[in-house]
């Protein structure tokens, strides 16, 4: 394993390195997580200050407090929403959906919940715990977008055909993840010959199976964090410790 720190000597070859195996790609896929989104002001929800300090998610987070008080539950919801609403992509984010564009990454498997790739212009995005930005009748079926309705507000949205509690298309503790995404991510895994890993420690299954599945096949695993994580020490072959937001941008010009 090769670690690269942007501020040490000689650490622009390590990056380097990863570009290159990049190029000789065919089937590049990406795993991203809740350090992606720390830069464009969304504390990671388990982190000191996070959601979780405000919020017990055994009480405000779980499918069965909801289908049970769905009203008190939106006093997370509402918060949550407001959290994700209000931030706005930053160079991780754009960086990776400009590797998309360039044709290397086919796909990009993200544990966030804001939306922030796609407004970033990501479009294969594979969601395993959902979106803020949609709302869902667990009654009916129906669903709507988020700004839809006035949630600044702090009006509970309500099903506009049978009136039911609209719950955000989030997954709950509780729920599974939906059978789309994990197919879908299954059968990308399968192929990819490069994983990059950013802003996740990658060992919350599921989604810590993604990166397993693909270096069993021989692929290689570029993790972008901030600081080693279990995964640096189970199988990954570059380490690029720094922020997110400048690194992958930096190896986005090296690709040019």
């Amino acid at each position: 394993m090769v670690r690269f720190r942007a501020a040490e000597e000689g650490g622009m070859d390590r990056l380097k390195e990863a570009a290159e195996i990049i190029r000789k790609s065919g089937n590049m896929i990406a795993l991203t997580g809740a350090g992606v989104s720390v830069e464009s002001g969304i504390p990671d929800f388990r982190s000191a200050g996070g959601l979780w300090d405000k919020f017990d998610p055994a009480i405000y987070a779980s499918i069965q407090s909801f289908n049970s008080r769905p009203e008190r539950v939106w006093d997370m919801i509402f918060e949550m929403i407001e959290l994700t609403a209000a931030a706005k992509p930053n160079n991780a984010h754009y960086a990776l959906a400009e590797l998309e564009s360039m044709k290397l990454l086919k796909a990009l498997i993200t544990q966030n919940i804001d939306n922030l790739h796609q407004e970033a212009g990501s479009r294969n995005v594979i969601e395993y715990h959902g979106n803020t930005s949609r709302l869902e009748c667990l009654n009916c079926g129906n669903k709507y977008e988020a700004a839809d309705f006035d949630i600044s507000g702090k009006i509970i949205p309500r099903c506009r055909s049978c009136g039911t509690i609209l719950k955000p298309a989030v997954i709950f503790f509780g729920e599974m993840i939906p059978h789309d995404a994990l197919q879908q991510s299954a059968l990308y895994a399968g192929k990819a010959d490069v994983v990059l890993v950013a802003g996740t420690s990658a060992v919350v299954y599921p989604a810590a199976a993604i990166p397993q599945q693909a270096k069993r096949n021989g692929a290689k695993i570029i993790e972008f964090n901030i600081e080693e994580t279990e995964l640096t020490r189970r199988g990954t072959d570059i380490l690029i410790l720094g922020s997110a937001g400048k690194t992958l941008p930096q190896l986005v010009e090296l690709l040019k």
